[in-house]
């Protein structure tokens, strides 16, 4: 027997007893249809985290109070809260290689113009802080320049903000009262989207000493450091550590996170994640094993006579065996190709009808799953297929 008869035999088989078949595809269709989608999603996801890390550029690191012992935020868990000041974001701006440094200070509190108000995010920042965070400014002008020790009364609003007060009335020069103290308006930013679901076009942005003094407060809750290029990172990182451990008497009281670092970890933790949500998905790829293993035990007692008919004319064990593994193996693939399809056309629909969910079809997951799904399809028609090698074909014509 030829393999192009196998290959028929198998394909006819398949197409005689279509319900049976269907369901086996089904079971296959499905798993790869979820790992498909999953996978989707956590890649999706991936790249939608570090595109919004990346918006800020690469050369950027930040200095946090509190030194990370553990795994966990600095200050929080596994580590000692020490203060940073704004004494401290000077001296910084001294380290060679430094180009901008912006200390920062945020909260909550409710901005009130025109008789219209509420609660939002406040940051105290520098005038750098356009230059660090890639900002721009719509109208107007940002910040000045000058000693961030001084207290002065000003503030830069977020487009949202401009709108929801102002409308469309044009805002420079015009009073804001922030946690009830008095601010003039010198700009409106340009929009600048969200991060990881917090919206930055809905804050307003004050003087870094003049947020301390709101929310009472005597230290800065992180420094933003810039500097030039890639290759000086590991060189500027050092300055910066040995300055602020002479500052604060020879204590790393202080966490120095890069962005390319924060990167890095933040792309191999979702990378983990999404190989792991894709193995979940794949379970469900023994569902289909078994359906496709249950049916060739049905097919082999049904096919009896045809195993000792073709026993008779002539046909090995062996093409016995392989007739059954290529009838399991093209369950498999077509339940796998079936899910592949569904699944990219489930996330075009999903892109087209919810652009906001993160959602990329990764092909290397795409190949993994019809693998997998062919190699399952493999291992579930094995005990089937020798059952059928084994069957004697005289007792199996006497029986029919």
């Amino acid at each position: 027997m030829l393999f192009r008869d196998t290959i028929a035999l198998a394909l006819g088989a398949i197409v005689s007893h279509r319900l049976r078949s269907g369901l086996s595809l089904l079971g296959i269709a499905i798993g790869v249809l979820a790992v498909v989608l999953l996978t989707s999603i956590g890649e999706g996801t991936r790249q939608y985290m570090l595109s919004q890390f990346t918006q800020f550029g690469t050369n950027l690191l930040a200095v946090t109070p509190g030194k990370t012992k553990t795994f966990g935020i600095p200050g929080v868990l596994g580590g000692t809260t020490q203060k940073l000041t704004l004494d401290d974001a000077l001296a910084l701006s001294r380290v060679p290689g430094v180009e901008h440094v912006v200390p920062v200070v945020m909260g909550s509190a409710r901005v009130e113009a025109g008789g219209r108000g509420r609660s939002i995010n406040v940051f105290g920042v520098t005038a750098d802080m356009p230059v660090v965070w890639k900002f721009s400014v719509r109208q107007g002008t940002f910040l000045p320049r000058g000693d961030i020790r001084r207290r002065i009364p000003v503030t830069v609003l977020g487009p949202k903000v401009k709108e929801e007060l102002f409308s469309e009335v044009n805002p420079l020069g015009q009073f804001v009262r922030i946690a009830g103290h008095r601010f003039r308006v010198l700009g409106v930013l340009a929009p600048k989207g969200d991060i990881l679901g917090f919206d930055l076009d809905d804050a307003v942005y004050i003087p870094v000493a003049s947020a301390m003094k709101i929310f009472n407060m005597d230290e800065v809750v992180e420094v933003d450091v810039t500097f030039a290029s890639p290759r000086d990172t590991e060189r500027v990182v050092e300055g910066i550590r040995q300055l602020l451990i002479d500052r604060h008497r020879n204590t790393e009281d202080f966490t120095i996170t890069t962005q390319a670092t924060m990167l890095e970890v933040l792309d191999r933790i979702m990378r983990v994640v999404t190989l792991a949500v894709g193995a979940i998905a794949g379970i469900s790829l023994v569902v289909g094993a078994i359906g496709i293993q249950t049916d060739m035990w049905i097919a082999v007692r049904e096919r009896s006579s045809e195993i000792g008919l073709l026993r008779a004319v002539g046909a090995t064990s062996g093409q016995i065996y392989r007739l059954f593994i290529v009838e399991s193996a093209f369950l498999a693939t077509f339940g796998g190709a079936a899910g592949v399809i569904t699944g990219i056309s489930v996330v075009a629909l999903l892109q087209v009808t919810l652009p906001g969910l993160p959602v990329r079809v990764e092909l290397d997951y795409l190949v993994a799953a019809l693998v997998v799904s062919v190699g399952t399809g493999l291992l579930s028609g094995l005990l089937p297929a020798r059952r059928a090698a084994s069957i004697d074909p005289v007792e199996a014509l006497r029986a029919e």
